[in-house]
């Protein structure tokens, strides 16, 4: 059973950089064809999708971010993991990682204020 859970903190200033890691158990984030994202919502928004990286490790972000968004990935812990930097509050959001459209996390708030 492929699962995955967000981490990372709750709480983040202004202008700082978010940082938030996926766990995926159940199936090598490694093994094709699948592909690993981070989408948000934010209140009262819809969900938006922030970047992917692929089995191979290739990287795509949406350009909706300007460059804020950065996608990358720690094979040794079957990990992938996202910053976001230059946070302001439009950013408080529920973050989720997601396999494909399918397989979901939880999802993780983070709030951003000073």
């Amino acid at each position: 059973q492929v699962q995955l859970q967000e981490s990372g903190p709750g709480l983040v200033k202004p202008s700082q950089t978010l940082s938030l890691t996926c766990t995926v158990s159940g199936v090598l984030i490694t093994a094709s064809p699948y592909y690993w994202s981070w989408m948000r919502q934010a209140p009262g928004k819809g969900l938006e999708w922030m970047g992917v990286i692929d089995y191979r490790g290739t990287t795509y972000d949406s350009p909706s971010f300007k460059g804020r968004a950065s996608i990358s990935r720690d094979t040794s812990k079957n990990q992938f993991t996202l910053q976001l930097s230059s946070v302001t509050p439009e950013d408080t959001a529920v973050y989720y990682c997601v396999r494909g459209l399918a397989v979901w996390g939880q999802g993780t708030l983070v709030t951003v204020s000073s």
